[in-house]
């Protein structure tokens, strides 16, 4: 099979090393075969980026504006190809797969305007005569480390904006989907960019991740992953003054009251916690439900649990595909035996199943009974597994969803005006949903959480240029 090779100074580089991307649909199907980078390889992609640093960053607008465009534009014109790709190596449904690869195009687009509106200001000194411009510059070489379960979303709204504020990137995707990232790359290398702004060097964590967090020539770093390695991310990073930013993930609550809509609160949850498997950072996993609606509640979840296909991601009507690997399968099983085991009762779903090809399916899960001091109600599964958690009024719900370590999203589903505004602002999240799942954000508003969640400047959007750009004052006094 054709060898996927890393992206270097313009040049595409071989590493001696492969490895080969398994189908989770069907593990018979390998997806390609792609060079496992190491450190050696993730320093040449960090020194061709220092070096194309100083001319991509006095860049003209529109040139950086051409270049994203370019990939915007090729991107949305193969959304059917990128997402079935998608799909294919990472086990999100095919729709979900074209709609994750059309956002991703639409996020360069986005931020190939922002390139033409990098603002600034100029105000006039206390002293007099003198005026002061304040002005935004770009950072330098951005380490860019992605996660498995958006893989062409998140790398887009990370690359797009450090690229239209003119830093150059040395992108590490993750190990379980590199043809999304190889496929990205390949568009990007066909840009117009100048060599080495762009670097992709796929392989491990310990060697091409850590390599990045301690080379002193990236400036920043950006990361989406786990907590745990977020944290060392940011111990790597604040040990030699490099910026950085962090998205680890939620402990999602949707809370559902008495005056709810019943079916809208029903396609919430069900969208929020089962849909793309369950692996999303924004996933609904707790549900908290009032009582006098609970039961209710229940029976029409389950019962629209029950018409839920579970099956090969490319199929026709499939509604939600596998699991992305093995390993996550298992941490998912376990989190169910966990479950049972600290007394919340299995209400439907949960069980390991078979289809015409061998992958990675799992039943979506629903547990009830369960209350907050429950693993499987304050740690972060990843998985199509939700608990729901009875409570007496609005005051408790808002008080049993703010009672986590993390605050990504939160959401609400009622038809008073007076609860919704009061949990909008009360509510320790980053991002909050009224009657809406808590997971689904637009390409053009910022993306990110509180506490355990998320650190530093928001991602997307026009916030982007907190992180990707620094302020400078400067001073005029003409003689």
């Amino acid at each position: 099979m054709i060898i996927h090779k890393n992206f270097i100074a313009g040049s595409w580089v071989d590493s001696g090393s492969e490895t080969e991307n398994i189908n989770p649909s069907d593990i018979s199907d390998i997806v390609g075969v792609y060079s496992r980078a190491k450190n050696d390889l993730a320093k040449q992609a960090i020194a061709a980026a220092r070096k194309a640093f100083k001319p991509w960053q006095y860049s003209t607008p529109q040139q950086r504006f051409d270049v994203l465009d370019f990939v915007g534009s090729e991107i949305l014109a193969r959304k059917e190809e990128l997402g079935r790709l998608l799909s294919r190596e990472e086990g999100k449904t095919l729709a979900e797969g074209i709609g994750e690869a059309t956002r991703a195009g639409q996020i360069f687009k986005f931020f190939a305007g922002e390139a033409l509106r990098i603002e600034g200001d100029i105000v006039s000194s206390v002293r007099p005569g003198a005026s002061v411009e304040v002005t935004r510059e770009p950072l330098g070489v951005i380490g860019v480390i992605t996660p498995w379960n958006f893989p062409i979303a998140i790398p887009a709204w990370k690359i797009a904006p450090a690229l239209a504020y003119g830093n150059c990137v040395v992108f590490k995707p993750a190990g379980l989907v590199p043809g999304c990232a190889w496929a990205l790359t390949e568009i990007l290398s066909r840009s117009g960019l100048p060599e080495g702004v762009f670097n992709l060097v796929m392989g491990r964590g310990p060697e091409v991740g850590q390599t990045i967090l301690e080379q002193s020539e990236v400036n920043a770093v950006t990361f989406t992953g786990s907590f745990a390695t977020g944290r060392q991310v940011a111990t790597a990073c604040a040990a030699r003054g490099a910026r950085f930013q962090l998205e680890m993930g939620g402990k999602n609550p949707l809370v559902v009251l008495d005056d709810a809509d019943l079916k809208t609160a029903v396609e919430c949850a069900v969208n929020g916690a089962f849909f793309s498997t369950g692996q999303r950072c924004t996933a609904s996993s707790r549900l908290i439900v009032t009582r006098d609606i609970h039961d209710k509640f229940v029976d029409a979840v389950t019962e629209r649990m029950k018409g839920l296909v579970v099956d090969n991601a490319l199929k026709e009507g499939t509604h939600i595909g596998p699991v992305v690997d093995e390993s996550q399968l298992d941490k998912d099983l376990d989190y169910l035996r966990i479950g049972r085991e600290e007394g919340a009762r299995l209400a439907y779903g949960g069980k390991r199943l078979n289809r015409d090809t061998e992958g990675f399916y799992l039943e979506p899960a629903l547990f009830t009974g369960a209350n907050n001091s429950m693993r499987i109600a304050r740690e972060e599964i990843f998985g199509p597994v939700a608990a729901v958690i009875r409570v007496k009024d609005y005051e408790e719900a808002l008080a049993t969803a703010n009672d986590t370590d993390f605050g990504l999203s939160s959401g609400i589903c009622t038809t008073s005006l007076k609860h919704a505004s009061h949990f909008k602002r009360n509510s320790d999240a980053g991002m909050v949903m009224v009657n809406l799942p808590t997971a689904g954000v637009d390409y053009h508003v910022p993306f990110g959480g509180r506490k355990g969640s998320s650190y530093g400047p928001r991602e997307q959007g026009r916030y982007a240029t907190d992180f990707y750009t620094t302020v400078k004052t400067a001073y005029t006094l003409p003689l």
